[in-house]
């Protein structure tokens, strides 16, 4: 994981902040990471909660970048598929629109109880 790092930290232009957006995976707290990244104040680190549904919003994104280009697309180089991926990007930026729950806090406890229930007494 350090590697990778090192490797995106070489290819950003100076200056640069970098924001990284991770799940909570003890391969990123080891006292290496901590100390590689306390050396670089320019790394913004954001840790999701254990087990989010946030982190599936983001997949989400990258699902529809999938779906809606890459899959569409020919590509016969690396800068053919990158001018795609940043063409996306930019259509997307022009109306971004937040992705939202459709069922209420609610509605999501009463679904994990009926299938708590079901499982319980398919158990017995």
């Amino acid at each position: 994981f350090l590697d990778f790092l090192k490797e995106l930290d070489r290819r950003m232009p100076e200056g640069q902040d970098v924001h990284l957006v991770m799940d909570n995976y003890a391969t990123h707290k080891t006292p290496r990471v901590k100390a590689w990244l306390a050396r670089r104040p320019h790394w913004h680190v954001h840790f999701t909660p254990t087990s989010a549904s946030w982190l599936n919003q983001v997949e989400r994104w990258f699902a529809e970048l999938t779906r809606k280009q890459i899959q569409r697309g020919v590509h016969r180089s690396v800068a053919e598929l990158e001018a795609d991926i940043i063409a996306f990007i930019e259509a997307h930026n022009e109306e971004p629109k937040p992705y939202r729950w459709h069922k209420s806090a609610d509605e999501i406890l009463a679904s994990v109880k009926r299938f708590c229930q079901k499982t319980v007494c398919q158990g017995l």
